[in-house]
């Protein structure tokens, strides 16, 4: 039998180390939120002749736009993000686009103010703190009959922290280089993460809990142990099976959930790695009371350290 346990120092680096470079991608790179969490005006345009993307940044410019975002979608189609646009600015600068690439083709065009924004984005963070509360207390509550339950909570919700870091980490990388901006569609792929990586973390404490019912073992080391053992197999293969749907959805469906996809596929990977070898690792050194051997390579059990 694999011993997963027993390698938990292996996996507390391979966690912390990428933790740390989230943290570190996004102190250097930041977030760029999208028009829905910062305001703005979203178009998306076509031209019947070629427009090259440099040219129509140039004529942005020109027309008193030098900080226009622009995204090429294909078949001469161009998403152009500015600053909010009334009506009025809205014309002259549709009039100005054909006037130099000819007859253009609107196709798609929103506004957002900075109060909706503003509005959007703490609702947003709200969301995702109703949601980690009410993940805590209910894993609290449903392992209630367990000897201190607010520990499983706690670990899980750890777990979930690793993931979310992951991606943000990994967005503001691609924000970074690519120009990537997060928008509802990222926030609504935080939040699938958050239940899909929950789920997988309730089914291992879930044996935990059946296997201590059971009396396996009187070691707990060898109970979470046999735990993940018995349960590793469906955590893997349910993660393989949304990883084929969320990559046929990168595929085929579009640039329109492109955020959703990505942090679907990063927190899918993620999530796993952290229900097996983060969260009840986590458990097993809360149980000890040996937080020390998180940074000990090969932490000496108790028997053997009392001998010494």
């Amino acid at each position: 039998m694999t011993d997963i346990v027993g390698k938990r120092f292996w996996f507390f680096v391979a966690a912390g180390t990428i933790i740390l470079f989230s943290i570190i991608s996004l102190a250097n790179f930041g977030l760029k939120p999208g028009i829905e969490l910062s305001s703005g005006s979203m178009l998306t345009v076509s031209f019947e002749q070629t427009v090259v993307k440099s040219e129509l940044q140039e004529e942005m410019a020109s027309a008193g736009y030098p900080g226009a975002l622009i995204q090429q979608t294909g078949e001469g189609g161009f998403l152009i993000r500015t600053e909010e646009l009334s009506g009025e600015e809205k014309t002259v600068l549709e009039d100005a686009l054909q006037n130099r690439f000819g007859a253009t083709t609107e196709s798609e065009f929103y506004s957002v103010s900075p109060m909706v924004a503003s509005e959007t984005a703490r609702n947003a963070g709200i969301a995702i703190a109703v949601a980690a509360i009410g993940i805590l207390l209910y894993i609290t509550w449903a392992f209630r009959r367990m000897p201190k339950p607010f520990r499983y909570g706690v670990c899980a919700l750890i777990g979930l922290g690793h993931d979310i870091l992951v991606a943000l980490g990994v967005f503001a990388v691609l924000g970074g280089m690519f120009g990537w901006e997060i928008n509802l569609m990222f926030i609504t792929g935080i939040l699938a993460v958050v239940g899909y990586s929950v789920n997988n973390t309730v089914v291992v404490f879930d044996r935990i809990r059946e296997n201590l019912s059971r009396r396996v073992s009187t070691d707990f080391k060898s109970v979470v142990n046999n735990s993940i053992a018995e349960t590793i197999s469906r955590s893997l293969n349910t993660s393989l099976t949304t990883l084929f749907v969320i990559l046929a959805m990168l595929l085929f469906v579009g640039a329109s959930i492109q955020n959703f996809a990505v942090v679907m596929l990063i927190g899918v990977i993620a999530g796993t790695f952290s229900s097996v070898c983060i969260a009840p690792n986590l458990l097993v050194v809360w149980e000890e009371g040996k937080w020390s051997s998180l940074f000990k390579r090969n932490p000496q059990p108790a028997a053997e350290a009392k001998e010494s």
